[in-house]
């Protein structure tokens, strides 16, 4: 019989931990994107410049500012581990996740498109071609897929596919 000095044994370091990240991305703007913010905010100075062209820099500074911060609060991230999928504010337990396939070019726009399921969640971006189509087999939730963008989507497909 063990005595209250006696401590558990401690879990080998090795162990997988059911928060170990097995996968993370950042769903970040291409560079083309932030030129055209940059064009657009550009455009300050041409709307207040008749005003002063100290009022369209400040404006031009302004509109970049703003559109920079929504870029980067609204962009995505995917992290995949052991016990969750979790797709920009969408999380889902890993029991429920059947099959994922990787789309690319032809079959990426036919999924985003003329194959899309109504129903299905969707995370994509337009700057970012390809697509992982990743079943969802929870009996419960009408969602028969999500449909995410991934530059990576083989390495996406894998760690799901790891258990």
């Amino acid at each position: 019989m063990p005595t209250s000095d006696q401590s558990a044994p401690m879990p080998a370091r090795n162990t997988p931990s059911a928060s170990e990240v097995l996968f993370t991305e950042k769903l970040w703007p291409t560079i083309w994107i932030w030129v055209v913010v940059v064009g657009l905010s550009s455009a300050g100075i041409l709307m207040f410049a008749p005003i002063s062209a100290a009022a369209g820099v400040i404006a031009a500074l302004v509109l970049l500012a703003v559109m920079t911060t929504l870029l980067v609060v609204t962009t995505p991230t995917i992290t995949v581990t052991r016990d969750s999928l979790r797709v920009g504010r969408a999380t889902i337990d890993r029991k429920f996740v059947g099959t994922a396939e990787a789309f690319k070019k032809d079959e990426a726009t036919a999924e985003r498109g003329t194959r899309l399921n109504g129903l299905a969640y969707m995370c994509f971006r337009g700057w970012i071609d390809a697509v992982v189509k990743i079943d969802i087999t929870d009996p419960a939730d009408r969602t028969p897929y999500w449909l995410v963008s991934s530059r990576h989507p083989d390495e996406l497909v894998a760690a799901l596919g790891a258990r």
